[in-house]
């Protein structure tokens, strides 16, 4: 079952569009990642306290727009090229799609190799750009 936190009448929506057992993977792997909306990583990057930033996207999408400054790393290859972008498992890993749910799933990859500060941002691409974060 989807929980609603942090979910406006949109988000809930679009939900509703995914099959019950991607939303039921989503929702354990929201259950172990950290996650942060849009203004909240306004507030990392004002203190340079974000880490690396990852779009989880596939390449048509990153190619379309992205946070300035992200790395390109879609969810099919993270787990494969982690390592050598993000050597340092305490080092903190924020990651975003299109909405955040790739990047929950993908967050908890990460937690499950070893990474311990792994955030995801709720929302995705929508809230980066409702922040004001990217055009």
């Amino acid at each position: 079952m989807l929980h609603s936190r942090g979910m406006d009448a949109d988000r809930i929506a679009h939900a509703k569009a995914h099959p019950p057992r991607f939303l039921a993977r989503v929702e354990a792997c929201r259950a172990v990642v950290s996650e942060c909306d849009g203004p909240a990583l306004a507030d990392m990057l004002n203190k340079g306290a974000a880490g690396v930033i990852i779009d989880v996207r596939e390449v048509h999408e990153f190619e379309r727009g992205h946070l300035p400054g992200a790395v390109h790393l879609s969810k099919g290859v993270l787990e494969r090229d982690i390592e050598a972008l993000v050597p340092d498992v305490n080092r903190r890993v924020v990651l975003y799609c299109g909405g955040g749910f790739r990047s929950a799933i993908a967050g908890a990859s990460l937690r499950d190799m070893g990474y311990v500060d792994v955030w995801s941002v709720w929302g995705g691409w929508r809230a980066i750009r409702a922040a004001g974060l990217a055009d």
